[in-house]
């Protein structure tokens, strides 16, 4: 076995405890000394403690938390708002939730801390309808610490009030995005905005806000306590820290793994017990399925925003999806692209239009029917919907297949003779054991 970067648990240390979600047991770990602390120093200096740490943002884009925190304007007369992006449905993603459930407080005590750096008096978490459980852990998380007065008026005798609201979305993919989750939240139809103006300047209501995806904020409050030196002791000069990243697919240890960022997807792999009995890792997802996919010959890239970018894909949000020899390529990407096209919010042309049709010349392939010249057909659609629609939906829906034709392109050819369920019978590819399907 090879020599592994240890893992970092500092989310997920007490996650094995029974009652890691209650506040007496985020409380007897240091819980909400961070909180305190902050309140003792500037906002100023708060921000300036995250931007030195080099937090980088955990939802997908990877931008520096402190720098957003500080475009927020001041003195502007003007509320301002924190948004949490809670509404975790990237597919193959499942980071968020489980943090949720097991240790919400570290969320709500980031939450306080993030309100104060940026002067907001109200803070809204948007989690995804779908997810009943989740919502009502964090609703009792919110009540517990109202009740211990870390959130409400005069929070610790510091003069700082602040409002949270746990608001559950109709489970809508578009309102992971920032724009469309402030729209949901004032009522209107999840659609993103155009920017400029960025939220910071004109967000929910109007007004100043930071939207934060609910894993960064959680790592606030160890950075806080620790210091920016310690968080940068982890990880990579670019990429300092550590990250949740959630393993699934044909392994056999599927799971959450808290490491540093600059682990490789071997080690993650290995911790995850490695490929299934008789498997062979065919293809690998770095951080869902919106981030162009790689072989085998990529796994031992370290995980950081900067190498998967120099290797043609991203860093994402941290979710690999691992894929054996009995998975159809053309049959995934498929599937990826019918959740685009359901998806899509239809507000641009580009994506709208372009999901249809990218969707309906795959299904060809999949059904062994599609046509070589019509290969080209999809990369060229795909060219006409990224870095044209106007949001980030439309660029994830134009990746998977570019990504796909890059190492597999030979498998959509076949796929011209004969169906996908032909090639890869899809009970070899079932996750589960054939004895407990």
């Amino acid at each position: 076995m090879q020599n592994k970067m240890a893992l970092t648990p500092v989310l997920t240390a007490h996650w094995d405890d029974p009652k890691s979600f209650e506040i007496e047991t985020y409380k007897k770990h240091g819980g909400y000394v961070a909180l305190k602390n902050s309140l003792k120093m500037t906002p100023d200096e708060v921000i300036g403690i995250v931007k030195d740490s080099g937090l980088r943002g955990r939802g997908g884009a990877g931008f520096p938390t402190g720098m957003k925190w500080s475009f927020v304007p001041q003195n502007d007369g003007k509320p301002h708002y924190l948004v949490v992006n809670a509404d975790e449905s990237e597919p193959g993603a499942c980071k968020d939730i489980p943090l949720m459930l097991a240790n919400p407080h570290s969320l709500v005590e980031g939450i306080a801390i993030a309100s104060y750096a940026i002067r907001a008096n109200h803070a809204f978490i948007y989690i995804r309808g779908e997810v009943p459980h989740v919502i009502r852990r964090v609703m009792n998380a919110v009540e517990q610490a109202y009740a211990e007065g870390l959130l409400g008026k005069n929070i610790q005798g510091s003069g700082f009030n602040l409002e949270v609201v746990v608001h559950a979305g109709a489970g809508a993919y578009i309102c992971g995005e920032e724009t469309a989750l402030l729209d949901s939240l004032e009522g209107r139809r999840g659609q993103p905005r155009l920017k400029p103006p960025f939220p910071a300047v004109a967000g929910l209501y109007a007004s100043p806000t930071v939207v934060n995806n609910a894993e960064t904020l959680a790592s606030v409050p160890s950075i806080i306590l620790n210091g920016a030196d310690w968080f940068k002791s982890m990880g990579t000069e670019k990429s300092p820290g550590f990250k949740l990243f959630a393993v699934s697919g044909h392994v056999n240890r599927p799971g959450i793994f808290e490491a540093a960022l600059g682990t490789t997807m071997s080690e993650l792999l290995d911790y995850a017990g490695g490929m299934r009995k008789g498997s062979k890792l065919k293809f690998w997802i770095p951080g869902g399925s919106s981030v162009p996919m790689l072989t085998p010959d990529h796994i031992d890239i370290p995980m950081t925003y900067e190498d998967l970018a120099a290797a043609g894909t991203m860093l994402g949000t941290g979710t690999p999806m691992m894929f054996d020899h009995t998975t159809s390529v053309v049959k995934a990407v498929t599937r990826w692209l019918e959740f685009y096209k359901h998806e899509s919010c239809g507000k641009c042309t580009p994506c709208r239009e372009g999901t249809y049709w990218i969707t309906g010349v795959l299904e060809k392939f999949e059904h062994g029917k599609g046509k070589e010249e019509e290969l080209e057909v999809i990369n060229d659609v795909c060219g006409q919907i990224a870095g044209r629609s106007f949001c980030a939906l439309g660029d994830a829906a134009a990746t998977p297949f570019p990504g796909a034709m890059k190492y597999f392109a030979d498998e959509f050819r076949e796929a011209t003779r004969t169906s996908a369920d032909a090639s890869f019978p899809p009970s070899a590819t079932t996750i589960f054991d054939k004895a407990g399907v």
